[in-house]
């Protein structure tokens, strides 16, 4: 469990191993759930399916490694939630259509290419609802981390697990083509993005950089502009 932790936002709690004492549950920008199906494409550990059970949800999470559904197990028993884990792939889900509510995802699309990312949201569309809703986080080829690692790539399109960057007119167009509606956020700044509930379990030196994000992102909410330089973007909105 130390270890697949320590894996979480690229290898920023990896100084973490042997020393959590806690898991980092984040704050999940959802309304309260009130029973409804929620679905997480790429749940790693499982810690953002806790935060939907705890806010109402009742979540299910896939991911295709089954070493990262047998820790959403035994992070889900050991906190006593309750939460259902499949190993699948998103491009293939093995679920009804209508089956969802809700669909989210975290840091997972952006490892995909451009191509898998489209097929897995066409998945989505058939699992949720005729009233469903989606939010997924992509990163942004304007932010200034992105910026900074698309440079040493010298721009060229990633491969195997690597990130994919969008330009925030890329993805709304690719998200209104699927769904209809479709409104884009800043996730953060900075990087593909720490969460500020994370914030105690980081050494110092990140610690500013995490409080410098979260009041961007809280300023982008008056201050639309500054979201098309955010690193870390939400894209959110409902079916057709």
């Amino acid at each position: 469990m130390q270890g697949v932790i320590a894996a979480t936002n690229g290898m920023l709690y990896i100084r973490l191993i042997g020393k959590v004492t806690d898991y980092p549950i984040p704050y999940l920008r959802l309304p309260p759930g009130e029973g409804k199906r929620f679905l997480e494409i790429g749940c790693n550990w499982g810690r953002w399916c806790v935060a939907a059970a705890r806010k109402g949800y009742c979540p299910v999470g896939i991911d295709p490694s089954l070493k990262a559904i047998r820790a959403a197990r035994r992070v889900a028993q050991q906190l006593g939630i309750t939460a259902h884990y499949v190993v699948a792939d998103g491009r293939y889900l093995p679920f009804a259509e209508g089956a969802f509510d809700q669909v989210f995802s975290y840091s997972v699309l952006q490892h995909l290419s451009k191509a898998n990312a489209r097929l897995t949201l066409r998945e989505v569309s058939r699992v949720l609802n005729s009233t469903g809703g989606f939010l997924v986080q992509m990163p942004n080829c304007f932010g200034i981390r992105c910026l900074y690692h698309q440079v040493r790539r010298g721009f060229h399109e990633g491969v195997d697990f690597d990130v994919r960057y969008w330009t925030p007119w890329e993805l709304a167009s690719t998200f209104r083509g699927t769904f209809g509606s479709v409104r884009i956020a800043a996730d953060g700044f900075f990087s593909l993005n720490p969460q500020i509930s994370d914030v105690n379990l980081l050494p110092r030196k990140y610690r500013a950089v995490i409080y410098a994000s979260e009041a961007l992102r809280k300023i982008s909410e008056v201050l639309s502009p500054l979201t098309y330089v955010a690193d870390s973007l939400y894209v959110e909105g409902k079916m057709k």
